[in-house]
């Protein structure tokens, strides 16, 4: 009977090292960065036995969420459009928004969840939040859930 794979959510700086350069190898190779196997674990100074070794158990969180439905958490100050900017940004990346809901704003500050559907994103989810973060009016964004 084969046992199913157990997954954990783990900090990249609790990693050893030859995780994370087999994580660099395959973001070199999706980017085009790198266009062979060789050349990418050449760059990144890792064997490619280790590499074929790790390959396919080594996922970035969001590259796992493609095809999920995703909720986020965002603190965002109370001021007009602020929520219209971060739409705008899930919009322009592709993600599918299920549903929004925003608490009454306590102290200039208001908690807003959205779920979104990311299967058919343009960017990797981890560069939407990043433009989401870097916008006027964004305290904090996390994911809350992914189904």
């Amino acid at each position: 009977m084969e046992q199913q794979p157990k997954y954990y959510i783990v900090d990249s700086s609790l990693l050893p090292e030859v995780f994370l350069k087999v994580a660099q190898v395959n973001r070199n190779l999706q980017s085009g960065i790198c266009r062979t196997i060789g050349e990418a674990t050449q760059q990144v100074g890792l064997s490619r036995s280790a590499y074929y070794k790790y390959k396919d158990g080594i996922k970035p969180l969001f590259e796992a969420a493609t095809h999920s439905i995703i909720t986020f958490n965002l603190m965002v100050t109370d001021e007009a459009g602020v929520l219209s900017v971060i739409l705008s940004v899930f919009a322009r990346a592709g993600a599918n928004i299920l549903t929004i809901n925003q608490s009454i704003p306590v102290n200039g500050q208001a908690a807003v969840t959205v779920a979104a559907r990311t299967g058919e994103m343009n960017r990797p989810v981890e560069q939407m939040m990043s433009e989401i973060l870097a916008i006027a009016g964004v305290s904090r964004m996390e994911i809350l859930a992914k189904e």
